[in-house]
C-alpha cells in the first residue's frame, strides 16, 4: 500500500499543466539570426529583434500557458558563423525556430541545417527565391519578399515606363545573381534589352570602376542588384559621376525605407523600388508603426514588419497545434491564412512561400515630404499571385 507521503510526491510529479507536457523544455524559444554590425545592420538588425519581441508581447507572452523566449545573434554575413550558431541553438540551447536570416547564403545554409534537425525556419531578411525553389524544405518558409517579386515590381514597371535598356551592378553572391537573372528575364519579356553587367564584392566602398562601365554602356537604367549600404554607396557615388544628371536612371532592386532614410531624400529622390510593406499604408499600419517608432526611434521597413508577422504567425500555429512539435506546427503554417499588419489575405504555398501583395514605390522629392519618414509614393499594388512564382513552377521538389 502506498503511503500518504509517497502518494503526495507521486502526484506532485505529474501535476504540471497538460499543455506544458506538449512543449519541449516547457517553453517556446525563437532565435532571430541576422546581420547586426555590417552592411545590413539597418536593413534588419536589432530592429528585427525588437519587432519579434513586439509580436511576442502582442500575443500575450505565453502560448497555452507556456512562456515564449526570443534570443538573437549576429551572423556577420558569414554562412559558417551562422551555421555554427544555428547548430548550437538547436543542439544545446533549446531553440525551436530560427527567423530573419539576412543574406541569402546564410539563409540557404541555415535552412539546410533546420531541415536536417527537423526545425522550422522562417526567412524574412534574405531574398533568393531558391529558398522556396530548388532548396525548399518541408520546414522552411519565406515570408517578406524574394528576388522574383522584386524583379516583377521594379524591373517590369520601368520597362513599361520607357526604361528598355539595362546594365546591372550586381553583388557577387547568390542573392545578387538571382536578382539580376530574374530581373533580366522580366526586362526582356517586356521587350527590353540587357546591355551588360558587372559584379562587385559584398561591402565594396569604391564603385568608381563599376559605375564607369555602367555609364559608358549607355543603358537607360542601371539596375543595382545589391542591398543595404552597398546600394546606398553606389547611389551616392553615381551622383558624383553625374549619372542621373546625364539622363540615366538608377533602379534600386532591393532598397527599403531604412536605406532611404540613411541616404536622405536629396540623394534618393526619384528612385523606383519595391517593398512588401509601407508604414503609411493605412490606419492599421500607422498605428502599429507608431508603437515600433516609440521603442526604436525609427519607422519599420518590410524586413522588420515581416519579422513581426512571421513570429506572430508561428505563435498562432503553435497555439493551434497545442505543441511546438515541428511537423504539427509546419502543417498549420502551410494551412493557416495570414492576416495581420504586414499581410492582408496572405497564404502559404506548398513550397513554403508566403504569398502577399507587393508595392511599387517612388521616393519622394524633399519638397513632397510632409513629415519625417514620409518618403514614398505608392505607384502600384502588385497582387501576390502576380508577384510570386506559382509553387508548381518554382522547382521545389516537394510540390507535386
Amino acid at each position: 500500500m502506498i503511503s500518504r507521503a509517497l502518494a503526495v510526491v507521486l502526484l506532485a510529479g505529474v501535476s504540471f499543466p497538460a499543455a506544458a507536457q506538449q512543449f519541449s523544455d516547457n517553453k517556446v524559444k525563437i532565435g532571430i539570426l541576422n546581420d547586426q554590425s555590417g552592411v545590413y545592420a539597418d536593413f534588419g538588425g536589432k530592429w528585427s529583434y525588437e519587432a519579434a519581441k513586439m509580436a511576442v508581447e502582442d500575443f500575450g507572452g505565453k502560448v497555452k500557458g507556456v512562456p515564449i523566449e526570443v534570443v538573437t545573434a549576429d551572423h556577420q554575413n558569414k554562412a559558417d558563423i551562422a551555421s555554427n550558431i544555428a547548430r548550437q541553438w538547436y543542439d544545446t540551447e533549446q531553440v525551436d525556430a530560427i527567423m530573419e536570416l539576412t543574406t541569402s547564403s546564410v539563409a540557404l545554409a541555415v535552412q539546410g541545417i533546420s531541415q536536417e534537425k527537423k526545425k522550422i525556419d522562417i526567412v524574412t531578411g534574405a531574398a533568393t527565391s531558391d529558398l522556396t525553389g530548388k532548396s525548399c524544405s518541408p520546414y522552411g518558409f519565406h515570408w517578406a519578399y524574394d528576388t522574383h517579386a522584386l524583379a516583377v515590381g521594379t524591373g517590369g514597371a520601368l520597362v513599361q515606363q520607357g526604361g528598355d535598356t539595362w546594365f546591372f551592378l550586381t553583388a557577387d553572391y547568390a542573392f545578387g545573381y538571382s536578382l539580376e537573372e530574374q530581373t533580366s528575364k522580366f526586362v526582356t519579356s517586356k521587350g527590353g534589352k540587357v546591355l551588360g553587367s558587372v559584379r562587385h564584392p559584398l561591402a565594396t566602398t569604391d564603385y568608381s570602376s563599376f559605375l564607369l562601365q555602367a555609364q559608358s554602356s549607355g543603358a537607360k537604367v542601371i539596375g543595382l542588384a545589391n542591398a543595404g549600404l552597398d546600394t546606398a554607396n553606389a547611389i551616392k557615388q553615381a551622383a558624383e559621376f553625374g549619372i542621373v544628371a546625364g539622363g540615366q536612371r538608377m533602379a534600386a532592386l532591393l532598397f527599403t525605407l531604412a536605406e532611404v532614410h540613411g541616404l536622405g531624400l536629396e540623394a534618393a529622390q526619384g528612385l523606383t523600388l519595391t517593398e512588401g510593406f509601407y508604414w503609411d499604408r493605412d490606419d492599421q499600419s500607422r498605428a502599429w508603426a507608431k508603437k515600433f517608432f516609440d521603442r526604436t526611434g525609427r519607422m519599420p521597413n518590410m524586413i522588420q514588419a515581416g519579422t513581426y508577422s512571421a513570429v506572430l504567425q508561428y505563435l498562432k500555429a503553435v497555439d493551434k497545434a497545442g505543441t511546438d512539435e515541428t511537423e504539427a506546427v509546419a502543417k498549420n503554417l502551410h494551412e493557416m491564412p495570414v492576416e495581420d499588419v504586414f499581410a492582408r489575405g496572405g497564404k502559404v504555398g506548398a513550397n513554403g512561400r508566403m504569398i502577399h501583395d507587393m508595392y511599387l514605390m517612388e521616393v519622394k522629392k524633399p519638397s513632397e515630404s510632409k513629415q519625417p519618414w514620409d518618403y514614398y509614393k505608392v505607384l502600384a499594388t502588385i497582387p501576390g499571385d502576380e508577384a510570386y512564382i506559382k509553387p508548381a513552377e518554382s522547382g521545389c521538389p516537394l510540390v507535386k
